[in-house]
């Protein structure tokens, strides 16, 4: 005999929540290649971006690429743009923003004047990942993805970066192994103090070894920290000035290109790039190329005077 069960009876399971439609706005800008996903933020709240005509300033809102209008700045947006992503050897004497209040040269007006001169189109807005300031050179990622600048953001105290270093006078091995170890350093700027106590932090321990000795020598130093001038910080600590700072090595990537140029990632160079800001391991070349290379001595490092060559 069949045993007759009710439906009514069945347990029913908890329906699940919908998902909300559409996606967040700061991601469609981030996609299309008008800003990064932290600066389209910053579009949003500033009341520059509309859909469907209306100002929208609230964050969470969501809409539809493929259907909704949407404008920033009253320009109409133009969908998905393809991602690139670019490997950009920077001179001293360039600004890593988009634009600069003092009108002092950016990263970008570097991009275009290198691409001019070679001959090459760039024909996508580019977003400089992470910051070397006016006086540094060396390694600088440049892209359009805003979920990968993003994730390698957030990541910045998991993805190794590599420096040359030179500092005036030399350190005491002591010193050296304060660094190594970790110092107190001021937090924010170097100009932001909070009266006689100032705000202080503990630096993660560094790798630091002597690439070149001297009366002035140059260190190699893998962070694995992004805080606001931190080398210069760091050497100050232990009574040592800063001279020039050039980085070599941001997760696998190993600066390739000479001073002033760029080149494109290769497929796997994105993919590594990837995993490095889910806090995987990555593996770096071993052999280092020229421009990743401690000059001879007397030959110049990159500088504000040095022009991209092509």
């Amino acid at each position: 005999m069949k045993k007759i069960t009710s439906k009514a009876s069945k347990k029913l399971k908890p329906s699940e929540p919908e998902k909300p439609a559409g996606t967040r706005l700061q991601k469609i800008l981030a996609d299309a290649g008008i800003a990064s996903r932290r600066k389209a933020e910053e579009l949003i709240l500033e009341g520059r971006v509309q859909v469907n005509g209306t100002v929208i300033t609230e964050l969470g809102t969501r809409a539809d690429a493929a259907k909704d209008h949407i404008r920033v700045d009253g320009k109409l947006l133009q969908g998905p743009q393809e991602h690139r992503y670019f490997m950009v050897n920077k001179p001293r004497g360039y600004v890593t923003t988009m634009e600069d209040p003092e009108r002092r040269d950016t990263v970008v007006d570097l991009l275009k004047e290198s691409a001019r001169l070679s001959g090459k189109k760039l024909d996508v807005r580019l977003y400089p990942v992470g910051r070397l300031d006016y006086n540094s050179e060396g390694l600088l990622l440049m892209t359009n993805d805003g979920d990968l600048a993003n994730s390698l953001s957030k990541a910045a105290n998991s993805v190794e970066k590599t420096y040359l270093v030179k500092v005036a006078g030399r350190p005491t091995e002591d010193s050296i192994n304060q660094l190594r170890t970790g110092v107190m350093i001021d937090r924010g700027r170097l100009a932001e103090t909070r009266g006689e106590r100032r705000d202080r932090v503990l630096t993660a321990p560094a790798k630091v070894e002597l690439a070149r000795g001297g009366e002035n020598p140059w260190y190699e130093v893998t962070l694995t920290e992004g805080r606001n001038r931190q080398l210069r910080k760091m050497f100050e600590e232990i009574g040592h000035h800063v001279e020039k700072i050039r980085r070599i090595g941001y997760g696998a990537l190993v600066l390739d290109v000479p001073t002033g140029e760029f080149r494109e990632l290769t497929p796997g160079e994105v993919m590594a790039l990837g995993r490095a800001a889910a806090g995987k391991k990555v593996e770096r070349k071993h052999k280092l190329p020229d421009a990743a290379k401690l000059k001879q001595m007397g030959q110049k490092t990159g500088s504000r005077g040095a022009r991209p060559r092509f």
